[in-house]
């Protein structure tokens, strides 16, 4: 049962800025927005740590000038957070009135965005089993940006909410019902990208569109009349396609045999479908494809870990078109989607056979419509916006 939003508070916030919060395991995107008349960047960056006493942190003004670019000794959310108020406080920006976080797992209870309250934290803590490497650290970004801007409306901007309109055959996992009632089913992820990429198109959003979200995670979604109807990712953002790190889709009985065979631990299995698999597993060396690309030519590996997902993702993007009984437009978006002509060369160059046709000039300059004069499915490069989704939705929430 879908989780409605609390009631809003009866004061809509002082000003119209927000700040959206894009937490990963180790890392926090952040954008401040204006958000009246129109929506504009008024600054944004990074803040990224590891296991080694320096991390970086970089941040852009509204023209896109670097204003920030240093190591910085953060160890986590907290600091991350505390260095962003303070370049917040350094460029006498404003405080925002609201601030909206991106939510990779709410569980079966919250599939909408939604403002913030001590049930919904809860329902969210309960959802961390699903998104172990997600959640938690935004919560954690959740606790911090409450510190620091106590008077904030807080938002929940769920990256599942776009596929909560998954029919039932989509949705389902073919297990038993108890288990289905507990909330074992399809979910899908990345949904606030899929949004920025229907945003970007409106009006003109084809009847039938695939979005391929390539970057270190990976899906691809169809998308009939503006809603999802199907996508690669299911209960966790561990399914789909192979991605740099995470194996996407395997066959159950390799799990089982571990667990029999090879005494596996729950920790064992998730530290090797989530870490050690995917790109990094097949390649040994690297989940960057970046890196991939420059070994390939020597590196039989290093070769086959990119052929595999090209065929993983190639395989999907039929799947989808075939669930949309057809296909008008593909969207490739992610850092690898926007950035790699030779992975989109080689998705597209072997399903010419449906229609898919690029121009080889077009894809290697990444222009924003690559396909062929002659395709009969246009093909598009556009970026993933999650941050001014995030931004959008916290506005609306508070307002």
């Amino acid at each position: 049962m879908d989780q409605l939003a609390p009631e809003i508070p009866d004061a809509a916030p002082s000003n119209a800025v927000v700040l959206a919060l894009n937490s990963g395991s180790s890392s926090l995107k952040f954008g401040l927005y204006r958000m009246q008349p129109s929506l504009g960047t008024l600054v944004s960056g990074e803040a990224e740590w590891k296991e080694s006493d320096h991390a970086s942190f970089w941040a852009r003004d509204s023209q896109g000038n670097r204003i920030a670019s240093e190591q910085e000794s953060l160890s986590d959310q907290s600091d991350a957070m505390s260095r962003i108020v303070t370049l917040l406080a350094e460029c006498k920006l404003p405080s925002p009135g609201a601030i909206g976080h991106r939510i990779v797992h709410g569980g079966a209870e919250i599939r909408r965005h939604v403002v913030i309250d001590a049930e919904v934290l809860a329902q969210l803590q309960a959802a961390s089993m699903f998104a172990p490497l997600h959640v938690p650290p935004a919560l954690a970004v959740i606790g911090a940006a409450q510190r620091h801007f106590p008077t904030a409306v807080q938002v929940a901007c769920l990256d599942t909410a776009f596929h909560a309109s998954l029919p039932d055959v989509a949705r389902n996992f073919p297990v038993p019902k108890p288990l289905r009632d507990r909330g074992v089913q399809r979910f899908g992820f990345h949904g606030l990208s899929c949004e920025s990429i229907l945003r970007r198109l409106h009006p003109n959003v084809p009847e039938k569109l695939v979005i391929a979200h390539l970057g270190n995670g990976a899906s691809i979604t169809a998308v009939k009349n503006g809603r999802s109807i199907d996508t690669s990712m299911g209960l966790t953002p561990t399914g789909g396609v192979m991605m740099g790190t995470r194996c996407g889709d395997i066959d159950p009985g390799v799990l089982t045999y571990l667990m029999r065979e090879q005494h596996f631990t729950a920790a064992q299995l998730q530290d090797l479908t989530d870490h050690r698999s995917g790109l990094l597993g097949v390649s040994g060396s690297s989940g960057d494809m970046r890196v991939l690309h420059q070994r390939s030519s020597s590196d039989r590996d290093a070769a086959l870990a990119i052929d595999m997902f090209c065929y993983a993702v190639r395989k999907q993007i039929a799947a989808m078109a075939a669930a949309l009984r057809g296909i008008e437009l593909l969207v490739f978006t992610g850092g690898i989607g926007e950035n790699d002509a030779l992975v989109r060369a080689a998705i597209c160059g072997d399903l010419s056979w449906m229609g898919i046709l690029i121009d080889p000039a077009r894809n290697a300059a990444c222009e924003p419509a690559m396909g062929a004069a002659d395709s009969p499915c246009a093909v598009r490069v556009l970026p993933s916006e999650e941050d001014e989704q995030i931004a959008r939705h916290a506005w609306d929430l508070a307002r």
